[in-house]
């Protein structure tokens, strides 16, 4: 037997970073891990985004509210040695940010430039790496890391673009971490949630389209919300989890097993 506290996830240290406002799929992780009453820290991109972030980080109870652009050399580095600073440990890491240039996310692939494909995997992929590499020291005791995916990794979604091979590399840069850090307890989990009207969608071309197929597609009849996300990664980072890792988690109510 383990000892699993109740709520599973109390004195939980977790650090959720792409929260922009109440609408993001990272807002509805780190609303479900603070009501299983893990301690939070929440990052925000720029002084812009500060004023729609800071009140939901104040209405969670983030012991710890940071700047963070993954793009700024420096601030990830910061960020942690923050959270080393104060809380000694991580236990949790979500990492909910994707970005590529307008003009090359809403052309076709074979149209996008070296230079965005290039801005698209460092921000929307290899920023995860360096943010693994960042927290694996600090998860003493093992955690969980999750990456952010989409259905358009492994099957061609009209519209998607240059996003669908940035996704597939975060997915497979899951399964190699989840590999290299398996024998430290540290879990990590590519995460696929359905459809959501988030800011980062709205990017996309001819989304209210993406959206309806899906909830004509999803065998459960409707779409899935932010805190279906936030629940099922809560779930993952608990100890009743232990023995799951590296697969992509699919949270889009059955959308993925139809044709």
């Amino acid at each position: 037997m383990i000892n699993i506290p109740h709520p599973p996830l109390k004195g939980q240290k977790a650090l959720v970073v792409g929260i922009a406002n109440e609408h993001s799929i990272a807002y509805g992780c780190a609303a479900a891990f603070r009501q299983l009453e893990a301690d939070l820290a929440i990052t925000y991109l720029s002084e812009k985004a500060r004023p729609h972030v800071e009140p939901l980080a104040q209405q969670l109870g983030a012991g710890l509210f940071l700047p963070l652009d993954v793009a700024t050399p420096g601030q990830l580095e910061a960020v942690f040695e923050r959270i080393d600073k104060e809380w000694g440990r991580l236990d949790i890491l979500v990492h909910s940010v994707a970005w590529a240039p307008k003009e090359d996310l809403q052309g076709g692939l074979i149209d996008s430039s070296a230079e965005g494909f290039a801005r698209a995997m460092d921000i929307s992929c290899h920023s995860f790496v360096r943010m693994a590499r960042l927290a694996a020291p600090l998860m003493k005791n093992g955690g969980s890391m999750f990456a952010m995916s989409y259905h358009g990794a492994v099957n061609v979604v009209p519209n998607y673009n240059l996003m669908g091979p940035v996704k597939a590399a975060l997915e497979a840069s899951c399964r190699y971490l989840a590999y290299e850090l398996g024998t430290r307890g540290i879990r990590v989990h590519p995460v696929s949630p359905g459809p959501l009207k988030t800011r980062a969608a709205s990017g996309l071309k001819d989304f209210d389209l993406l959206l309806n197929e899906a909830v004509k597609k999803a065998p459960v009849g409707e779409l899935v919300d932010i805190m279906d996300v936030g629940f099922a990664c809560a779930y993952l980072a608990t100890p009743y989890a232990r023995r799951i890792t590296g697969g992509t988690v699919y949270v889009d109510g059955g959308v993925n097993i139809m044709a």
